[in-house]
């Protein structure tokens, strides 16, 4: 009996495909209302021969469905060969008993820099195994976690994540059925994981709290620069031979300009510091006060004077619902004309059709953003040869107003090294029994 449950699920199909046996039964599960839909095997199959589009689509979605399932499979096999190698004895049912088994790791959205940086650092943990007492096996993925891919983690016992891998509640659900207990979040960011329903479900979340606040806070800074003194404008026409000086290159002092900075955790802490040897006034907004900016002669103010009185604002506040689209219409047309605002925090906390807006009439001089909204299909992927489909996205490439790095601000030597090592400490420390609420640096918390 087939039994099927949650959002969009399809049963039947094989039996409609097959109608030699042209019996089917299914139990179907529902919590609260629910809305099932019902075709006759005869219906269907008339569909498919008159529509050859629809009959593309349906192979699609189902060459998608066998390469899910053959990643799948591959990967509960590979690791079932590794627990034999390591315990040839012992049965597979035992296995999850023994804590001097490694721990098996499928790491999510590995490109780029992820592979060359984690793989020797891990031969590098596993030689110090004595001392710690934890060996760890990580195989490395392209795709991005989501519902699709969730099951490439059968056979693992933690999933290794990035800022634009998606761990709502129905992933949660699979990886959780899958045996999968730990989410090693490599970044800070955790807005995309539902840590409400990872609770629920006994899966541990930990991520690497502040991996180098220095870098991201010099990235801002750089933004602010590259943006105010139109940097990216002058290298390009110095590189065609034009050295002109003209009005399109103008920038202003930052001595003496009344500068924001919302959000002073320790990112923005440093921020002001950075910004304090700039000569420039500080102003601040967080809904805990930092004694530290103070020390630095900044001074906190309300929201509504962040926007009235600031030259320059930084956002530096964490994706929250009550962060969300900070900056906003309402927000926009309250800001000081020709304000400058620099974003390496995340994306969310602007909305980008009220910044379009802003910066072409003129509200907005200029921005710097290290983040998008819907950065998640761009970002950390080569577009080069493809068309953006993003109107937004194309109009900021677009302006002259906008510099645009993507998500880079974290990157420097010192940042990754800190990643790689706090992510092997966070799995060490679950592995030692640090779970839930009691792993040091855990993402399970009641959010405001």
């Amino acid at each position: 009996v087939d039994q099927i449950s949650g959002k969009g699920r399809v049963t039947g199909l094989l039996h409609v495909m097959n109608p030699e046996n042209d019996l089917a039964y299914a139990t179907v599960k529902s919590m609260g209302n629910s809305i099932v839909w019902k075709i006759t095997a005869e219906d269907f199959l008339d569909v498919l021969r008159s529509d050859p589009n629809f009959s593309l689509g349906m192979l699609s979605k189902l060459a998608g469905k066998m390469r899910v399932g053959s990643k799948s499979l591959r990967g509960l096999m590979r690791n079932a060969t590794k627990t034999l190698k390591h315990s040839p004895s012992t049965p597979l049912i035992d296995d999850d008993a023994d804590t001097n088994k490694p721990i098996k790791v499928l790491c999510y959205d590995s490109t780029q820099w992820v592979q060359p940086s984690f793989k020797p650092a891990i031969e590098a943990f596993n030689k110090e195994s004595d001392s710690h007492g934890c060996t760890i096996e990580m195989d490395f993925t392209n795709d991005r976690l989501c519902e699709t891919s969730a099951t490439y983690a059968t056979g693992y016992d933690a999933v290794c994540l990035f800022v634009n891998d998606t761990a709502d509640g129905n992933v949660i659900r699979i990886l959780s059925l899958i045996g999968v207990k730990l989410i090693a979040m490599r970044c800070a960011g955790f807005d995309r994981v539902d840590t409400k329903s990872a609770k629920a479900h006994g899966v541990t979340v930990a991520r690497v709290p502040a991996y180098n606040p220095y870098a991201v806070a010099e990235h801002a800074i750089s933004l602010l620069m590259a943006v105010n003194r139109k940097i990216c404008i002058a290298s390009t026409r110095v590189k065609m031979a034009n050295f002109t000086l003209d009005s399109g290159l103008l920038g202003m002092d930052i001595y003496g300009k009344t500068v924001a900075v919302m959000g002073t955790g320790k990112i923005g802490q440093i921020l002001c510091k950075i910004l304090n040897g700039f000569g420039a006034n500080i102003i601040c907004y967080d809904v805990f006060e930092n004694d530290v900016v103070k020390e630095l002669g900044a001074t906190y103010v309300s929201q509504e004077d962040t926007y009235s009185q600031a030259d320059i604002i930084f956002l530096m506040m964490p994706l929250l619902p009550s962060t969300k689209h900070t900056i906003n219409t309402d927000v926009v047309s309250k800001l000081k004309r020709g304000v400058l605002i620099i974003n390496t925090a995340r994306g969310g906390l602007i909305d980008t059709k009220a910044l379009l807006t802003g910066l072409q009439s003129g509200q907005i001089g200029g921005v710097g953003l290290d983040v998008f909204e819907n950065e998640q299909q761009y970002f950390f992927q080569d577009w080069s040869g493809k068309a953006i489909e993003d109107p937004d996205l194309t109009s900021l490439l677009g302006s002259h107003k906008v510099v645009l790095t993507a998500h880079q601000a974290f990157f420097t030597n010192e940042a990754v090294n800190k990643i790689v090592g706090t992510t092997f400490e966070n799995i060490q420390l679950w592995r030692e029994g640090k779970t839930g609420q009691n792993h040091p640096n855990n993402c399970i918390f009641d959010q405001k």
